[in-house]
């Protein structure tokens, strides 16, 4: 049935302005030569993190639709060299900031230096790049966190009385350990809204952990993959504009506002876990399954969003934006199954 509607030439053609049959064309070429790109990065990461092409994809998706992601996952999967492997196949300036419990907002934004010689300047700090790992950034006290706010919103930082805009695309890449709690503080449920995906990193596979192990012994250094610059930094660019372009239609936009609504109004939809939701998710959510969809849409090549794309991005969408109460907890409730519940009952029709 949500097949047909696309299949229909005239709702094809008012997608964007009324193009001409050429114009359409010429739009679908350029998707599919984007799907073919981003296909190949894929796999040029997948040479050095194995068994996390879901992940991968999932970041990518992320840059496209110009969000920010929040990475959450034991020590030692990769987190770390999977946001270098990205910086370096990309092609695009990175930067990282261990975050720990006596850090300062300024050695992340930067400072005013006064010296003899030059006087006043500004001596940037480690944000001022396309690509920033926030590594273990529950350890810093609420204040260090909140300086990342301007910074993933406006894409600008204010040091002293100046404002200086990010180079982009700007993509923060946040990590914390779901294990430890001490010496850790919660994030403000005010940044959490501004990561646009929240991604549960598990465990590789046996078969892929066999080659890790491998791999392990014979290359020490990110160099020794050799990996190929696939992208700059003004493709993504141009990327992420075409994707824009993508068509929604009517019906598809009405399915995100009802997932989105259900996590407000539980029992309007007969919702198995109504009982232990307490907080919805915010306008944000609806405009990031919105923006993601069609970034998905983008990477499988088609010019325009299927409910498929709806219910792939909605998980690491809502995740971080739901609030359960306490019943949660008694009845050993997720946040996913309450999500799940969500995605079975809403219907697009």
């Amino acid at each position: 049935m949500v097949n047909k509607i696309y299949k229909k030439e005239n709702e094809i053609t008012s997608m964007v302005d009324a193009m001409s049959k050429k114009d359409i064309h010429a739009f679908k070429k350029q998707v599919k030569e984007c799907a073919e790109k981003i296909e190949l990065v894929k796999q040029e990461i997948g040479k050095v993190i194995l068994g996390q092409d879901k992940l991968i994809e999932t970041i990518l998706r992320a840059f496209i639709s110009n969000g920010h992601i929040l990475l959450e996952g034991v020590p030692g999967i990769g987190k770390t060299v999977l946001a270098r492997t990205l910086a370096d196949v990309i092609n695009c300036k990175f930067g990282r900031v261990q975050f720990t419990p006596d850090l300062l907002p300024s050695d992340i934004t930067g400072i005013v230096s006064y010296s003899e010689k030059k006087g006043f300047e500004v001596i940037k700090g480690p944000i001022f790049c396309n690509l920033l790992l926030a590594d273990e950034i529950n350890r810093a006290p609420p204040k260090v966190q909140s300086a990342l706010l301007e910074a993933m919103q406006e894409r600008s930082v204010t040091i002293g009385k100046e404002t200086h805009a990010l180079p982009g695309p700007f993509l923060v890449i946040a990590t914390q350990n779901p294990l430890e709690t001490l010496g850790t503080y919660p994030l403000p449920e005010a940044q959490l809204d501004r990561f646009i995906f929240k991604v549960n990193v598990t465990y590789p596979d046996l078969k892929n952990e066999l080659v890790i192990m491998e791999k392990n012994l014979n290359t020490s250094e990110l160099k020794d993959f050799k990996l190929t610059q696939l992208l700059t930094p003004k493709d993504l660019i141009d990327i992420a504009n075409l994707a824009k372009k993508v068509y929604v239609h009517p019906a598809i936009k009405e399915y995100m506002a009802k997932v989105v609504e259900a996590t407000r109004q539980p029992y309007k939809y007969n919702l198995i876990h109504a009982e232990v939701m307490d907080v919805g998710a915010s306008p944000r959510a609806s405009i990031n399954i919105y923006t993601s969809s069609k970034a998905q849409a983008l990477i499988r090549g088609r010019h325009y969003v299927l409910p498929e794309d709806v219910s792939t991005v909605s998980m690491e969408v809502l995740r971080h934006r739901m609030i359960l109460n306490f019943k949660a907890k008694i009845n050993r409730t997720t946040t996913d199954e309450a999500i799940n519940d969500i995605m079975d009952k809403v219907s697009l029709f």
